[in-house]
């Protein structure tokens, strides 16, 4: 499940109980052996945590820069538009 959080996208996991796992499998006429099952989705959703980590501090990451260009961009507009230019840069 995916879910939005402000600009960021959140991994919505139902939760997970290991011994509502083993319950069920008790009411099963056949046994299995889900430990392998258990283990399997607890890396998958290990992984799952890591790459939304590294998504949410790649995007924060954009969102600084984009700032910073949107803040140069607009002190330079700035600049040219008072027709103040800065030491060795071409005049009009």
């Amino acid at each position: 499940l995916l879910e939005q959080e402000g600009n960021h996208v959140v991994f919505a996991a139902p939760s997970f109980h290991p011994p509502e796992l083993c319950r069920i499998n008790e009411d099963q006429k056949v046994a299995l052996d889900l430990d392998p099952y258990v283990k399997k989705l607890l890396n998958a959703r290990r992984r799952v945590v890591l790459v939304n980590n590294i998504l949410q501090n790649a995007q924060e990451r954009l969102r600084r820069l984009n700032h910073s260009v949107a803040k140069e961009t607009a002190r330079r507009r700035a600049m040219l538009d008072s027709g103040v230019y800065p030491p060795g840069s071409p005049s009009k």
